[in-house]
């Protein structure tokens, strides 16, 4: 069934592994921003949601770039 949502909802994507990448401007632990590390306490749950969107497509995009080519 997973892990049970904290007080407040939408579970931080943080996993203690916070580098940034010059390249991309991404975390190399959760692949947020720094704007959005920095704003992820005050946001609301659907505003996390959202970040948590974005992390996906990122994660996808960094897949499709991994995987070899044909």
């Amino acid at each position: 069934m997973g892990k049970p949502l904290p007080l407040g909802g939408v579970p931080s994507p943080c996993i203690s592994v916070c580098a940034i990448d010059d390249a991309s401007g991404l975390c190399a632990g959760c692949l947020r921003t720094l704007d959005e590390i920095a704003v992820w306490s005050v946001l609301d749950d659907d505003e996390r949601r959202a970040v948590w969107a974005r992390i996906g497509v990122r994660r996808a995009a960094a897949v499709a770039r991994s995987e070899p080519r044909e």
